[in-house]
């Protein structure tokens, strides 16, 4: 329903759909598959009671697949497998089908080859998920219970959260209370998704819908918070027992956003808080740095996840932003004993101080087909990892899993480097692992010799030169000319790693000397050199938002 979805032909936000079949209501969430949206899975998987597992036929199992699956495994949901695009010529689907029956240990009559385009096999499907699927459990007799799995804000009604009522039952004007938040709400207006809202009565136990709770404060609903009546709160009759809700998301991926205009902060503060609830995986706490203002340092999942917020900051709130390098996260035990999680280069110590640094490392699994097996085996070979097995799933595809820093995959774009090399038919997914030792430094970058922090970056000490070099050279392309020289050094500690210098402007002060003696074009070009210099020593730059944009855009 988003127009980011529509133009990358991805799923990016969950959709919840209410369907109606025969004599039942069918409650439906379609989630995203992408490793950066898993959060949207899992929460999703706690609201219902079996998944239909949809493998696309032209591309088999994925490294996603796989995740999934294992998330629903751990909710003891009803596994349904299903094969999507059987109407595609020359599809192998019972070959698909041997593959998925394989991956569940399940007999290969049991997997569904469908067309969702046509609705070939799907009323079958239908009867099959009726049949073995359970209808939820609850009572709608009992005091109000009901999970937020997702929520929006809308300017005219408010919160609206998306809810799956567990007990009870929730009806229009009800007073409610949000038992984390401790706040009090009124039902405005419930309803189900059709998968437009469509308003209600009411909503009863085991029905997912939505309530626009007039509250206006984006800070006041969180997912995973409890939705009871005020009324059951107030007498006291009923220990209402919160539900259980969901563990907080980590963001493994941190960088800085700032509003080209500086009057924007406030806007983007409230742009921010209105995203958060819609994607709960967002984090960002404000930070101060002298050359870009007032901004946020923000938390994300991924580069995928990255690049669909900031998308959205500039559709949806019509807002111009400077970013800066994404960061994962570090951790650095100091001479004390302390531990220190790093996520932006500020953040890191004197290097005195630092007794250890550490970074996170992932089980990497891909999936690919056999004819782009060399070309990945020797780009994985380029980056820091360790190989760990190589499983042929049959004559067409393979399955490699790797170790590797998740500084590998998230400031080198492994996702977009991995898609070039496979065509697009190669895919990952990764699970974090632990943290291990390694050499870390900070590489900060000196202007007319002042340290500009929103150029420094946390690199391993191996590609510290080679970091140090491309960051100057960039530089120098893309930062505008003075009237006198500017270096540019790239330093570690008190060392200077590498240095370009971006020559003068120069303007031509003898050209309206016609003839005469050369001593006083001579004085004329000394007077310009000391000008030059002069001013160089007062001289202060002013960087522009585009050549932070420029720099950041090349890592």
């Amino acid at each position: 329903m988003m127009d980011l979805e529509r133009e990358k032909g991805i799923t990016i936000k969950m959709q919840p759909v209410r369907m109606d079949f025969r004599d039942y209501i069918l409650n439906l969430i379609d989630t995203p598959g992408h490793v950066d949206f898993s959060y949207e899975v899992s929460r999703s998987l706690a609201a219902v009671e079996g998944v239909i597992l949809l493998v696309d036929a032209t591309k088999g199992i994925q490294a996603q697949t796989i995740a999934n699956l294992e998330l629903a495994r751990k909710q003891n949901l009803v596994i349904i497998p299903v094969v999507n695009k059987i109407d595609l010529p020359d599809i192998k689907s019972e070959e698909r089908k041997e593959e998925i029956a394989n991956l569940l240990n399940v007999p290969k009559n049991e997997v569904f080859a469908i067309s969702a385009k046509l609705g070939t096999n799907v009323k079958e499907l239908l009867e099959v998920i009726i049949k073995k699927i359970p209808p939820p459990k609850g009572d709608s007799e009992k005091p109000l219970r009901a999970l937020i799995f997702d929520s929006k804000y809308d300017p005219y009604k408010g919160i609206i959260a998306y809810i799956r009522v567990v007990d009870g039952r929730l009806s229009l004007s009800d007073r409610i209370y949000l038992t984390q938040a401790k706040t009090e709400g009124e039902a405005k207006e419930v309803g189900y998704f059709k998968p437009e809202l469509k308003s209600t009565n009411d909503l009863k136990a085991g029905e997912i819908g939505y309530v626009s709770t007039g509250i206006k404060e984006p800070g006041k609903i969180k997912v995973g918070d409890t939705i009871t009546k005020a009324l059951n709160v107030k007498s006291q009759t009923s220990n209402i027992e919160p539900l259980p809700g969901y563990q907080e998301p980590k963001p493994m991926v941190f960088l800085s956003v700032y509003p080209e205009k500086s009057d924007d902060f406030e806007l983007l503060k409230e742009a921010l808080e209105k995203l958060r609830l819609n994607d709960a995986a967002l984090t960002f706490k404000p930070e101060l740095k002298e050359s870009l203002g007032r901004g946020f340092q923000c938390g994300f999942l991924g580069l995928l996840h990255v690049e669909i917020v900031t998308e959205r900051l500039k559709r949806e709130f019509g807002l111009d932003l400077v970013l800066s390098t994404p960061s994962v996260i570090y951790k650095v035990i100091i001479q004390d004993g302390r531990e220190l999680l790093i996520h932006t280069p500020v953040d890191w110590p004197d290097p005195v101080e630092i007794k250890e640094s550490q970074e996170l490392w992932v089980k990497l699994q891909i999936f690919t087909p056999t004819n782009y097996l060399g070309a990945l085996l020797e780009f994985l070979e380029i980056i820091e990892s360790k190989h760990v097995r190589t499983d042929y799933l049959d004559s067409e595809k393979v399955e490699l899993i790797y170790e590797v820093p998740l500084r590998e995959i998230i400031t080198k774009n492994f996702y977009d480097s991995l898609k070039s090399i496979s065509q697009g038919f190669a895919s990952m997914n990764y699970e974090i692992l632990d943290w291990r030792v390694v050499n870390l430094v900070k590489l900060d970058v000196l202007i007319l010799d002042r340290k500009e922090e929103a150029f420094s970056k946390i690199v391993s000490e191996k590609e510290v030169y080679k970091e140090g070099k491309k960051i100057v050279e960039k530089l120098k392309e893309v930062l505008p000319s003075q009237l006198f020289s500017v270096p540019l050094q790239a330093v570690i500690g008190g060392k200077i790693i590498a240095r370009e210098t971006i020559r003068a402007k120069r303007r031509d002060v003898i050209a309206p000397l016609y003839g005469g003696d050369y001593t006083r074009k001579r004085k004329l070009l000394e007077r310009q050199k000391k000008g030059k210099e002069k001013l160089k020593g007062k001289g202060r730059i002013k960087i522009p938002p585009k050549t932070f944009l420029e720099v950041f855009k090349t890592g």
